[in-house]
């Protein structure tokens, strides 16, 4: 079979390289063989294929990306929650069924599976049903966006019809989160450094837009003309945080997500003035991409997919979603 993979030490995306003489990998007991059909990008791949990820530098040639969909092939004995031909999807943490954050053994980290590859096999608790109004490169989007996503808006204070709902940027995450935001019935606000992004967020349903390269004191603007974020999907990090604190409503919550914008950490008194609280999450439980799939069939949301890219042009597909020009999801499609 075919695998894109990464070599040992790598230490950014251009090192990637396509291996097409692996051999098949084969079901054991409590396994599931799966074909994949389309494959997304998600910031994380760049911090592994870099070596920067929790578990530092690659100690072994890696398939990598924990975001892809496809077909059953074959269940290992014992295996009842799959059949041959089901449309599935991997799930990010491949032990983490429910509950309290367990950081289990996560997809495409050097340590635990890749995805990007024509075959492969995960435990059964790592696999989960696509959502049955998607194909297979929308489905590819959800199993890290698109959980953490729904963590950030519904694993801590459940967002609710009339809440507002803060994202940050144009990204896979911010994304989704602005779609599943409006399905639930909340009002959501939208930043970028781009007019033109911000265009296409109000033609997804964002409700108001600040650009934060013309306005950099962005949260006290969301603060006064909009009435704060009841939850804020914080996908910057430090360099954005003390923004999204001076944005946020009485009791609002922060959910903690991402290092896109590097910075000093702000003084979290800052918190005390709403009453707000801050929640570290990292993507998120199967029960999680259970609820968020059963969510998209009922409400019909579609991912969006700015730009996709054939299997063979998956150097390309990376370098893209690293660009500017990105928006929303990179997919990678056989």
């Amino acid at each position: 079979m075919r695998a894109w993979m990464l070599p040992a030490g790598s230490d950014g995306f251009d090192k990637l390289y396509l291996a097409d003489d692996l051999p098949d990998p084969v079901p054991g007991p409590g396994e599931v063989l799966i074909a994949p059909k389309a494959w997304s990008i998600n910031y994380r791949d760049f911090a592994v294929a870099s070596g920067r990820y929790f578990g530092g530098v690659l100690q072994k040639p890696t398939i990598p990306l924990s975001d892809g969909a496809g077909e059953v092939l074959a269940v290992g004995a014992g295996v009842t929650k799959f059949k041959v031909g089901d449309r599935v999807a991997g799930a990010f943490f491949t032990d983490w069924q429910d509950g309290p954050p367990k950081m289990s053994m996560a997809l495409g980290d050097g340590m635990g599976p890749g995805m990007l590859a024509e075959k492969v096999v995960l435990p059964e608790t790592g696999v989960v049903h696509m959502a049955k109004s998607l194909d297979y490169a929308q489905a590819a989007c959800l199993p890290c966006a698109g959980v953490t996503a729904w963590n950030a808006l519904f694993g801590g204070h459940e967002t609710k019809a009339g809440d507002k709902v803060l994202v940050l940027g144009s990204g896979g995450v911010s994304i989704l989160a602005l779609q599943i935001a409006k399905a639930a019935g909340a009002e959501v606000i939208a930043t970028s450094s781009s007019d033109d992004k911000l265009k296409d967020v109000v033609a997804l349903g964002a409700d108001h837009t600040v650009n934060y390269k013309t306005t950099p004191e962005w949260g006290p603007v969301v603060k006064q003309e909009f009435g704060g974020a009841d939850h804020v999907v914080e996908v910057g990090g430090t360099g954005t945080l003390g923004q999204s604190m001076a944005a946020l409503a009485p009791g609002g919550e922060i959910a903690m997500i991402g290092v896109l914008a590097q910075g000093d950490p702000p003084d979290p008194r800052g918190l005390m003035m709403t009453g707000g609280s801050l929640r570290g999450i990292f993507v998120g439980n199967v029960a999680m991409a259970d609820a968020l799939n059963a969510f998209v069939d009922q409400h019909g949301i579609k991912p969006v997919i700015g730009k996709t890219f054939a299997f063979e042009e998956t150097d390309k597909a990376y370098a893209h979603a690293r660009g500017p020009e990105s928006f929303a999801k990179t997919v990678i499609a056989l």
